[in-house]
């Protein structure tokens, strides 16, 4: 949808044709008795100034009209062998810096040169619009800003001092024991780049990535709404089964009852492998899609199994996001195991749930998605065992956490890998695309535009880029329209929203 805003704005006429019966794809949430239950959005980065993703949002919605709400912490962890020097086990992790910093050095102030190089990384990230907006413009305004983007060498410097920093190598530089455990905790006990913290947190720090009242699905009613505005044109329950070529030179798209819809222009905002090796029968490859679909290149993003609960209480004693051990470990039929437990509660949104009640979410990663996707496909009754197995045994870690939840539930829903193939053919069910690799986290990305071999066939989506996700989705989504509109000699222009009363 941000694609076809774009193209419409250029003088384009499109179409868009989904699967599903409503916008967004993975961007969704979903209704069960009078609850909400949201499967994407936590923050939208650039949601006010301070980001070059707030620049590329304002070109698309009213961004000033839009709610949001900016959480004063961002986690709340809970560690398992040592405790701070108050006794307790719990780590938070502060929005805004400022905060962020003397909390830190409050709890180990044997460690505060080591901490403030730390909150200076983020800090220096804050100094760039990213990413930077690079379009033409007159002589004048070009040469200032020609020297405004000599700057990004500084940037580049910086990410290049960075991109080694991991939470394990942070972690080995304190001396306090319950900050070096906090640290290699943030991410469950996973290594992962710190540029994967550091983005956000500098946003958080500046209010530019809140979360949007009315969660994902609304967010992607936003954009529907722009692009209908524009002129675009919305194809619902109308799965597409063939990107349609003739002489090398995609003619169009074979839809649902084998209708045929001519264009002049394919771009697929699809599921990557389901658009290069279905809808194109892989006829258009190379050796570096091949190695990205034997994941030989890449590594595919995990697969999310998301079991949310409407809640007869508002639970708003308790911080919105947590993670923590559990006593026994939590088993997936896939054969993933589970130390650790996470929860959302949306307290904060008032949208998702009636007054006095709310909504919590538990996210659980796994490398095995496609047993999911097989026990649908091949025993729907044993697959629903398996599902309400693992829910139970889930609610019996919960009620030790937090006594008297289970009494509390009134709904609950399970969304597995199954659940979102089936609804946006995503590779194996996964959540975003490709994982983030650490040692290649800002190397160019082999997910191309076009495919070799193919005219009038363009490819973005945010399989464009490992980590995936929304802000990817609109930075390919403009980046292609841009190529598009040079490929066709056409002047690139914006039309901004018109700004409305809040």
């Amino acid at each position: 949808m941000c694609a076809g805003c774009y193209l419409q704005m250029n003088g384009f006429q499109t179409q868009i044709f989904e699967k599903h019966d409503i916008p967004g794809g993975l961007c969704t949430s979903w209704k069960k008795g009078e609850y909400t239950f949201d499967g994407s959005v936590h923050w939208i980065l650039g949601s006010d100034k301070g980001s070059g993703f707030y620049a590329m949002w304002s070109e698309l919605l009213d961004m000033q009209a839009i709610p949001f709400v900016n959480h004063d912490d961002r986690l709340c962890l809970t560690v398992e062998k040592n405790t701070n020097r108050y006794g307790s086990k719990e780590f938070v992790v502060y929005t805004h810096l400022d905060e962020f910093q003397a909390y830190l050095i409050d709890l180990a102030p044997e460690d505060e040169k080591h901490i403030r190089s730390f909150i200076q990384d983020i800090r220096s990230l804050q100094a760039f619009q990213v990413p930077p907006l690079m379009d033409p413009l007159p002589l004048i305004p070009s040469i200032i800003r020609g020297i405004k983007m000599s700057r990004y060498l500084k940037f580049l410097y910086l990410i290049l001092k960075q991109k080694k920093k991991t939470n394990f190598t942070l972690s080995a530089g304190f001396k306090n024991e319950f900050l070096k455990e906090a640290f290699r905790l943030l991410f469950d006990d996973y290594e992962v780049n710190m540029l994967v913290f550091n983005f956000p947190m500098a946003c958080f720090d500046l209010n530019s990535a809140g979360y949007p009242i009315g969660g994902s699905l609304r967010w992607a009613q936003r954009l529907e709404e722009r692009y209908l505005e524009l002129g675009g044109v919305m194809h619902y329950k109308t799965p597409v089964k063939k990107i349609l070529v003739e002489n090398n030179k995609t003619t169009g798209l074979l839809v649902r009852n084998n209708v045929v819809h001519e264009s002049d222009i394919v771009l697929s905002a699809a599921d990557w492998h389901h658009t290069v090796f279905d809808f194109l029968d892989g006829k258009y490859t190379d050796k570096v899609i091949e190695e990205l679909a034997s994941e030989k290149k890449i590594d595919l993003y995990y697969s999310v199994l998301l079991v949310s609960f409407g809640l007869k209480r508002d639970y708003k004693e308790q911080l919105h996001f947590n993670r923590f051990p559990i006593e026994k470990k939590l088993i997936s039929p896939c054969g993933t195991e589970f130390k650790r437990l996470e929860t959302h509660f949306y307290h904060y949104d008032p949208t998702l749930a009636p007054a006095g009640k709310t909504v919590m979410a538990c996210s659980f990663y796994t490398k095995n998605g496609q047993y999911w996707i097989d026990l649908r496909k091949n025993d729907r009754k044993q697959y629903r065992i398996e599902k309400q197995k693992f829910i139970n045994a889930l609610k019996e870690a919960l009620e030790i956490k937090y006594p008297g939840i289970n009494a509390d539930i009134e709904e609950e829903d399970f969304s597995t890998p199954a659940t979102i193939l089936r609804y946006t053919n995503n590779w194996q069910g996964s959540a975003q695309g490709w994982l983030p690799d650490n040692q290649k986290l800002v190397a160019s990305t082999p997910v191309k535009f076009n495919l070799p071999g193919l005219d009038n066939f363009y490819y973005a989506s945010h399989w464009s880029r490992p980590g995936g996700g929304v802000p990817v989705a609109i930075n390919m989504a403009r980046d292609v329209a841009k190529r598009i509109c040079k490929d066709n000699h056409i002047p690139w222009t914006i039309q901004y929203p018109k700004t409305k009363k809040i």
